[in-house]
């Protein structure tokens, strides 16, 4: 039974960090570069928005404009990925919006703050004197260097859609993980729960150890520190 849902889920949360990961750096950077100036204002009235909005209320709007309205995207059912990529994008990309909002909003406050704690350090000033684009500067040194906390809260936040996308997935009719594991509570099937608690923990052990595994890629100097 897990192995029937879990993949709808991965996917669905695989998807919605991209999507958040995505918007929430390109908004992140924008409002540290352009503080003071309108498009921080945008970000962060995004990002607020993003926090607030309630999910299962987002998704009720979602689909009565793209599917009732406009008639643009299913709404609700699964395809799988492996039968029909274009069907199975189709009917999980607005779920993936919907909860990506959240996330969004947190990935571009911490990248706006950490870009602007990179672009106060001295070897920003150093590159920028060397010469060195604009582009390279934001992009290569100031942006690789506040991905650390980024990163970290990606992984948890992919954890925690795994474990707890059961009101998106009801919403939006998908076969998933958080589903079965309501279900089961309801029915008190206790060996489903008790599998259901086993996935979830195991996939945060899974998570926080890709996450480390990618400090190492991203800062060069945690590499260093470890082998020393």
């Amino acid at each position: 039974m897990i192995g029937q849902t879990l993949p709808v889920t991965i996917q669905l949360a695989v998807l919605a960090v991209a999507m958040a990961a995505l918007i929430g750096i390109v908004f992140g950077v924008a409002a540290a570069y352009w503080k003071g100036r309108w498009p921080e204002w945008v970000a962060n009235s995004a990002a607020i928005i993003g926090l607030s909005v309630p999910s299962f209320w987002l998704g009720m709007l979602a689909i009565l404009l793209f599917s009732v309205q406009l008639g643009w995207l299913p709404a609700s059912g699964y395809v799988s990925i492996f039968v029909d990529p274009i069907g199975a994008l189709s009917h999980l990309i607005m779920p993936a919006f919907v909860l990506s909002t959240g996330l969004a909003a947190v990935v571009m406050r911490q990248t706006r703050s950490g870009m602007l704690a990179a672009f106060a350090t001295e070897y920003i000033v150093a590159v920028r004197a060397k010469g060195l684009s604009e582009r390279r500067v934001v992009i290569n040194h100031a942006l690789r260097n506040s991905m650390i906390v980024v990163t970290t809260i990606i992984g948890l936040q992919l954890g925690a859609l795994i474990a707890g996308v059961v009101i998106t997935e009801r919403l939006f009719g998908l076969p998933g993980f958080g589903k079965l594991t309501v279900d089961a509570i309801a029915q008190r099937d206790y060996a489903v729960i008790q599998a259901a608690v086993l996935v979830v923990a195991a996939s945060y052990v899974l998570i926080n150890l890709v996450v480390d595994v990618l400090y190492t890629v991203i800062d060069p100097r945690v590499r260093v520190g470890g082998s020393q």
